[in-house]
């Protein structure tokens, strides 16, 4: 990357090549814009303080400072962000298309100053300006753009496929708000608002000339044409208009800038004067909150049928923007419709964005006027499908009356893509019904639906699962009759993510340990890490390694006491589970091991056991009261346990509030135990055991999602394996589950759950956990009792295993030489080999 001179030396040099003193100060002023410098930088700062925060330092806030730092950042990326798409369009490269309903970013400013080479000068230049840069940066606010891991490794893949410089656009909803920011009261989980835009977006731009039309409801009109064609036109009963939001993604030191294209709602006529005029001043405004809905909040509460029917919205509203943009794209660039596969290749990034394929189809046949057999023909090689679940649960299915009310274009072609697709099943399965069942694209019952999963499964041209277990459970189960009818469909492409944010920007100490014995290749090329395998037993290197975790653990340690109150010991076992609260992650579980340790304490008050600080950290969705309920668990738990005189800390409960990226970043670099411990055949990946290993934890797992490949890799005997497998599950249910009759038969586990349904956990109320307690006596739906005491024996030998820091120190280290694998650039290699079809494109930047 090219770096610019000191302003100081410039002025002489231009002059020196015969430059006029107008074309002196356009080039001075370019490089104010664009330069890497201290000095630049500095000025920039100030600049923008002054010009665009119209503020000077005496009265400038914190946020001023922030918003002219990032937008001094943002110019210097802008250059390379205009430079890339330009080369993109006039070299008519082959562009992927990412459609996802979640970018879980996180905060731009650090990651961006990494990306740029830029972070030591820009902590320079804020120093001499008097402001700290670890101040700025604790300042941003992180984009409240999605939940857990679908958004998290929609970012990674964002981040990768810049850094390996491939033409590619994100592209999904502008949220005003976020899912919700959590806090706990009482114990219990409250949702509050996540305004995440409350004080601007410095990243973003808004392209007000780039917006679509989207139709919504209405009735459909059949007639036939002046050529004789059956022709469907559709009256919508609303229509909203996306406008697009542009946030540049830069690749790590390299030109290549991609684009995050969000698109936000709004109404195409925004206030109706008559009516205001004539006095109904709500009606004249009433478009504009109605249009304004589809991208005000991320995961709209779909109990209700209005929630379902706004988030079918929301979801039908973000493709249809996409795909006519990209279409536009394709057309301006000369090239003919029918040919629109060889400008794009979109990813479907679960089964959110699969009604893009029926989407596709109209607007082939009825904007564009395609015969069916070439709209089809164009379609099915331009989308590919990544299925992130094996819970039937989670693969979407709409009811056909509500899909109807809301797309009755769209349900019309989807019956004729289910009826063309039978015909030629009911041929090659012999006309066998269930099988026929099975592959519809409309499920049957009491009230007919649509299967999204299907519907993806039809229209792609490849299917991939995100781990090596889960795409060969979804060959056997939840997708066995299409890869029998496909076979030649699917592959594996097991996730990654990024070490740029998870390991040099969330942990620069360990990032500059490593760099320091195999210099800092390994951060675009992970697979690297493997030289700290020689490290692994020098004594000196396995200090400064523990020193460095020391460290990472005392800073989450203040941070815990900060937000919770709770005093942790940095030199405890930092016992560490954070993700989505689920029922199949089995939180639960995990807290039933720290009632039995507390159990057998109390029995035994002078037993000789590792001091562990446990740390949770997850939200619960707000309709999901059995999760909601296990946060309340670990809080009541942890109030008793961790003000016990006889557990004398030995023990500690955290529940760590509002998990997002920002505190993950805090997180993971202290964790020494990394709890993976869902049940085998329930987790489709995983990515937050990836992070936790790349910073040296150790992981307790069941062999389920990528805990198999982790396991693999760092070697088994650095890795804490329980549980049943996914063979083991299926045919223990199969036989039929009696969890009350693992209870009766285990002593500490009956203890531990007879104490939470008495109450002791809950001030003697025994109606507080009632229905967490029934789910696991009589309905166990994950097998948790079934694993119970193999997860307590393996925590058993995770004890031991932690006295000897010797032995510790270097499976820790191991961990982190393992796992050049799970780095998201290897992920998007083999999606641009095996599935897209599309290589590197480095970008010119002024001719070099």
């Amino acid at each position: 990357m090219k770096k610019s001179l000191p302003l100081s030396d410039i002025k002489s040099v231009l002059e020196d090549r015969g430059l006029d003193q107008n074309e002196v100060q356009n080039v001075l002023v370019e490089d104010a814009r664009t330069g890497l410098t201290v000095e630049t930088l500095k000025k920039a700062i100030q600049n923008n303080l002054f010009y665009v925060q119209g503020k000077y330092p005496e009265i400038a806030t914190r946020n001023d400072y922030y918003m002219a730092l990032a937008y001094a950042v943002r110019d210097r990326i802008l250059q390379r962000w205009v430079a890339s798409v330009k080369q993109y369009l006039q070299e008519k490269h082959r562009i992927v298309s990412y459609l996802s309903a979640e970018y879980l970013l996180g905060p731009h400013l650090a990651n961006n100053l990494i990306n740029l080479g830029i972070y030591k000068e820009t902590e320079q230049a804020t120093k001499e300006l008097g402001i700290s840069l670890d101040w700025l940066i604790e300042k941003e606010v992180e984009p409240g753009l999605g939940n857990g891991g679908l958004g998290r490794l929609a970012a990674c893949y964002m981040d990768s496929l810049a850094t390996l410089e491939v033409p590619a656009i994100g592209y999904g909803i502008r949220y005003q708000f976020g899912i919700f920011e959590q806090d706990i009261r009482d114990g219990w989980q409250v949702e509050d608002t996540d305004n995440w835009l409350r004080r601007g977006n410095p990243w973003e731009i808004a392209r007000r000339e780039l917006s679509y039309d989207v139709k919504l409801g209405g009735y459909l009109q059949h007639y036939t044409d002046r050529d004789g064609k059956f022709r469907s036109k559709w009256i919508p009963e609303l229509t909203v208009k996306g406008v697009a939001y542009d946030t540049p993604i830069l690749g790590y030191k390299v030109n290549t800038t991609n684009t995050l294209r969000l698109w936000k709602s709004e109404a195409p006529r925004s206030f109706d004067f008559q009516s205001f005029n004539a006095g109904d001043y709500n009606f004249a405004v009433n478009q504009k909150i109605v249009c304004e809905n589809l991208s005000k909040v991320l995961y709209p509460n779909d109990e209700t049928l209005n929630g379902k029917k706004l988030r079918l919205q929301q979801q039908y509203f973000f493709v249809s923007c996409s795909l006519q943009d990209m279409i536009g794209i394709h057309l301006r660039q000369g090239e003919k419709i029918e040919d629109f596969q060889s400008t794009f290749s979109v990813q479907l990034n679960d089964t959110h964005p699969a009604v893009a394929i029926a989407e596709m189809m109209r607007l082939l046949l009825d904007e564009h006027d395609l015969d069916w057999s070439t709209a089809w023909r164009v379609t099915s090689r331009t989308f590919a499908y990544t299925n992130h679940t094996l819970l039937p649960e989670a693969l979407e299915k709409w009811d056909l009356e509500l899909f109807q009310s809301v797309l009755p274009r769209h349900l019309e072609i989807i019956y004729e893509i289910n009826r063309r697709f039978l015909d030629e099943v009911t041929v090659r399965v012999y006309g066998d019904p269930e099988k026929i069942r099975s592959l519809s694209l409309i499920g049957e019952g009491p009230r007919k639906y649509i299967k999204m999963a299907n519907l993806a499964c039809v229209g792609s041209y490849a299917i991939n699962g995100v781990a090596a277990l889960h795409t060969e459970l979804l060959k056997k189960t939840v997708l066995k009759d299409f890869y029998a009818l496909y076979p030649e469909k699917f592959s594996n492409k097991t996730n990654g993510v990024t070490p740029r944010r998870w390991m040099v920007l969330s942990n620069p100490k360990l990032t500059e340990l490593i760099s320091s014995k195999i210099g800092d290749g390994w951060i675009k090329h992970l697979e690297e890490l493997s030289g700290l395998e020689k490290f692994a037993d020098d004594p000196d290197f396995q200090k400064q390694w523990m020193d460095v975790k020391l460290e990472m653990k005392k800073n989450l340690a203040r941070k815990i006491k900060n937000r919770t109150g709770i005093d942790v010991n940095p030199e405890s076992m930092f016992d560490i589970q954070v993700k989505r609260i689920h029922e199949y992650k089995r939180q639960h579980l995990n807290i039933l091991h720290v009632i039995t340790l507390y159990n057998r304490i109390k029995q035994n008050p002078e037993i000789d056991i590792v001091p562990r600080t446990f740390v949770f950290a997850g939200k619960a969705a707000p309709g999901y009261k059995l999760a909601k309920l296990m946060i309340k668990l670990i809080n009541s738990v942890g109030d008793i346990v961790n003000n016990d005189p006889d557990v004398k800390d030995r023990l500690k409960v955290v529940f760590y509030p509002n998990y997002n990226v920002t505190n993950a970043q805090k997180i993971y670099p202290a964790a020494d135990l990394s709890e993976q411990i869902s049940t085998a055949g329930k987790e489709a990946s995983g990515t937050g055991n990836m992070k936790l290993s790349m910073n040296g934890a150790l992981t307790i797992g069941t062999l389920d999602g990528a805990n198999v490949e982790i396991r693999e890799c760092v070697g088994e005997e650095n890795f804490f394996l329980f549980g049943l497998t996914a063979e083991e599950v299926a045919r223990i249910k199969s036989e039929g589950y009696n969890p009350y009759g693992y209870y009766q038969n285990n002593a500490e586990l009956k203890l531990a759950m007879d104490q939470i349904s008495s109450g002791y956990f809950s001030h003697l109320d025994d109606t507080v956990f009632k229905d967490l307690v029934k789910s696991l006596l009589y309905d166990d739906q994950f097998l948790l009792f079934a694993d119970y005491q193999s997860y307590i024996e393996c925590q058993d030998k995770v004890d031991v295993a932690y006295r000897d820091k010797v032995k510790w120190a270097k499976m820790s280290i191991l961990n982190t030489a393992r796992m050049g694998k799970f780095s998201s650039d290897r992920s998007i290699q083999e999606y641009c080999e095996d599935i897209w079809k599309v290589k590197s494109v480095p970008v010119s930047l002024n001719g070099n």
